[in-house]
C-alpha cells in the first residue's frame, strides 16, 4: 500500500514538473544559508519593521556584531540556549542570526506568555540568556530570577532605526502611547549596546553542522508541558530547500519581492519563511502587531507585497474591512495559509477581493514545519496539498496498520524535516518518532488516488485558535487549581472569529462559583487565546467505567450549542 501511494505522488510530481531530489543539504548550517545570501544580495533590502529598512550587507555586520559579543563578553559557549521574546521587529533577525552564528541555539519565546508559562519553558530550556524587547518585558521582570537566566538584552522598538527617529519613535512609544511598562531587570544591557561592544571585536565564525541543534521551538501536549522540538540546522535547511522545490511552481521572482509576515516570526511556520525569504533575496516585511488591523492596511498599501503569509482569521478579518477591499493589489501574485484550516468561504472571499489565490498547506512544529502543500500549479481546495520533496507521508490504523487509498487513519510523516525529539523527554519522544524515522501527527487523513492528502478529523484533542495551539489538559490542569473548582475539563467548538473557541465544562466545589470569577482566574493564568470563552458548570462530567472523561461528548454538547 506504501507503494501505491508513493507511485502516486511520484506521479503528481511528473505530471506538475515538480523536482522531488532537492539536494535538502545544500548548505552545511542555516549560517551558511543565510551567509551565501549575504554574499548575493547585499545592497537588496533584508527587512523592514516600523517604517525602516536594513540591507542585506546590513544584517550581516549587525548578526556578526551580535554574534562577537556573544563570544566575548556573555559567558555563554556553544549550544548554550539564548531565549528569544519579542513580536515581529528587525531586531529579531539580528538576535536569532547573530545566535546561530556563534554556534548557539535559539529558544523562541511567546511574548505573550503568563508568567507561569514563561518560568516553565526559561527552566525547562535551560536558557542562560533571555533577549527581550521592552515592551513585553513585565512578565520577564517577575519571573527571571527564579530561572537560570544570568543576563538579559533589553531591546526598544526602534532601536534599528537611524538617530534621530530612533530617539523619537522610542520616546513616543515610551512616554506618549505609555507602550513600556516600567520594570526592574537583573543585569541587563541595551540592545544597542551589544552591538557596539560587539563591534570592537571580531567575530570569529564557529563550525556548525547540519546536525548540530539550532532551535528548541516549544509546543504544547497532551500531558499539559510545553515540550521543546529539537529542530537542527539540518531540519530548517531542509524544509528551506523543499519550499524552494514548490515555490518554483508559481513563477514568482522572489529576488526581491516583498514578503509580508504578519505572523508571529517566533511561530515555526513564520520563521521557516522568513529564512527562504533571505535565501531568495526577498524583503521580508515585519508586522509587530497582526490584531491592529489599520496598521496591517496600511502596510499593504505601503509596500504592496508580492506574497502575503496569513492565516483564516486574518483573511476573514481583512476582507470585512472596507479599506482593505479597496486596496489596488498591484503585485500580490501569492498568498498562503497555515496554522490553522482554511475554510473555503474565506478563500474564495479572498480572491475575490484581492484577485489572488491561497494556497494551503499544512505542518507541525515537529517537521519545522512544511510537510505537505498545495503547489501553484496544481491546487485542490479542501486539501493540504502533496507532500513537499523527499517527504514521504501514509495512514494508519489504530492497531498500526498502514492503510490504502481513501482509508482514515493517523498521518504519519517521514522526511529531512522531522524534528530530532522532544528536549531531555526521551519517553515523549518515543511516542511519536518510531525507529524508522515516521512522525505521527495524531491528525486524521486520508491519502487520495491523486497523492493530494486531505486532513478530516483530529485524534489529539488539541484546539486551534486562531492558528496557536491549545491542549486541554494544560488548561484543565490550571482550572482545576482553583479552590472552587472540583474537576474540569475543556473542549473547542466552532468559531466564526477564531476557528475555535474554548468551553470549560466544570463541576464546583464552592457553590458560590461563578462564570466570571473563573475566566478572571484564567486570564491570571494563561496567554489570552487560552482563555476560555465560556464556561458551562454541571453536577458532574461524562466518564467511562475507568474513570477517564468523555471530552467526545463534551464536545458534541458544545457543537449543539
Amino acid at each position: 500500500m506504501q507503494a501505491d501511494v508513493s507511485a502516486a505522488i511520484a506521479a503528481r510530481y511528473q505530471d506538475l514538473n515538480i523536482e522531488w531530489d532537492v539536494d535538502v543539504t545544500a548548505y552545511p548550517s542555516i549560517v551558511a544559508l543565510f551567509e551565501d545570501a549575504m554574499q548575493r544580495f547585499p545592497d537588496l533590502p533584508a527587512c523592514s519593521s516600523v517604517g525602516h529598512s536594513i540591507s542585506y550587507r546590513e544584517l550581516d555586520q549587525l548578526s556578526a556584531d551580535f554574534a562577537s559579543w556573544l563570544q566575548s563578553d556573555s559567558g555563554l559557549s556553544k549550544g548554550d540556549r539564548v531565549a528569544i521574546q519579542m513580536p515581529n521587529l528587525m531586531q529579531y533577525l539580528v538576535a536569532c542570526l547573530g545566535t546561530l552564528r556563534a554556534g548557539m541555539v535559539v529558544v523562541n519565546t511567546n511574548p505573550l506568555y503568563t508568567e507561569r508559562e514563561l518560568e516553565h519553558q526559561l527552566n525547562d530550556s535551560g536558557a542562560r540568556l533571555l533577549v527581550v524587547q521592552a515592551n513585553v518585558a513585565e512578565t520577564a521582570s517577575r519571573v527571571v530570577n527564579k530561572t537560570g537566566i544570568e543576563r538579559i538584552i533589553l531591546t526598544e522598538i526602534a532601536d534599528l532605526h537611524p538617530a534621530p527617529k530612533r530617539w523619537l519613535v522610542n520616546a513616543v512609544v515610551k512616554h506618549v502611547k505609555k507602550m513600556v511598562p516600567k520594570v526592574s531587570l537583573p543585569n541587563v544591557i541595551k540592545f544597542n549596546d551589544v552591538l557596539k561592544k560587539g563591534a570592537q571585536k571580531a567575530f570569529s565564525p564557529v563550525d556548525v553542522s547540519l546536525s548540530d541543534l539550532a532551535m528548541l521551538q516549544y509546543t504544547g501536549g497532551t500531558t499539559g508541558v510545553a515540550k521543546g522540538a529539537m529542530l537542527s540546522h539540518g531540519n530548517i535547511v531542509a524544509n528551506v530547500m523543499q519550499l524552494d522545490g514548490f515555490f518554483e511552481t508559481f513563477g514568482i521572482e522572489a529576488e526581491g519581492a516583498v514578503f509580508m509576515q504578519p505572523l508571529p516570526v517566533y511561530h515555526i511556520y513564520a520563521f521557516t519563511v522568513s529564512m527562504y525569504s533571505l535565501r531568495k533575496g526577498a524583503h521580508t516585511l515585519f508586522v509587530p502587531n497582526p490584531r491592529d488591523l489599520p496598521s496591517v492596511v496600511d502596510a499593504f498599501e505601503k509596500y504592496q507585497p508580492t506574497v502575503f503569509c496569513g492565516l483564516n482569521t486574518l483573511f476573514v478579518a481583512l476582507c470585512n474591512d472596507e479599506r482593505f477591499q479597496n486596496i489596488a493589489f498591484k503585485n500580490l501574485q501569492l498568498t498562503m495559509s497555515g496554522g490553522m484550516a482554511l475554510t473555503q468561504a474565506a478563500a474564495e472571499r479572498w480572491a475575490e477581493v484581492t484577485g489572488c489565490n491561497v494556497y494551503e498547506g499544512y505542518g507541525l512544529t515537529e517537521t519545522s514545519p512544511t510537510a505537505t502543500s498545495n503547489p501553484g500549479n496544481g491546487r485542490q481546495l479542501g486539501t493540504i496539498g502533496i507532500p513537499v520533496p523527499q517527504t514521504y507521508v501514509k495512514t494508519v490504523s489504530e492497531s498500526g496498520e498502514t492503510l490504502g487509498f481513501d482509508e482514515a487513519g493517523e498521518l504519519c510523516i517521514k522526511g529531512p524535516q522531522v524534528m530530532q525529539g522532544y528536549w531531555q523527554r526521551p519517553e515523549a519522544t518515543a511516542e511519536v518518532l518510531d525507529d524508522d524515522g515516521w512522525f505521527a501527527t495524531g491528525d486524521v487523513a486520508v491519502i487520495q488516488q491523486d497523492g493530494y492528502v486531505k486532513i478530516v478529523d483530529r485524534i489529539k484533542d488539541m484546539i486551534i485558535v486562531s492558528g496557536f495551539n491549545v491542549y486541554p489538559n494544560e488548561l484543565e490542569d490550571v482550572c482545576a487549581k482553583h479552590p472552587g473548582v472540583l474537576e474540569c475539563a475543556a473542549v473547542g467548538f466552532a468559531s466564526e472569529a477564531t476557528g475555535e473557541g474554548i468551553r470549560m465544562y466544570v463541576v464546583k466545589s464552592d457553590p458560590e462559583l461563578t462564570e466570571e470569577a473563573v475566566i478572571a482566574y484564567m486570564r491570571e493564568q494563561v496567554t489570552a487565546y487560552k482563555v476560555p470563552k465560556s464556561i458551562v458548570f454541571k453536577d458532574d462530567l461524562p466518564k467511562t467505567n475507568v474513570g477517564k472523561i468523555l471530552r467526545r461528548e463534551l464536545r458534541d454538547e458544545a457543537a449543539r450549542g
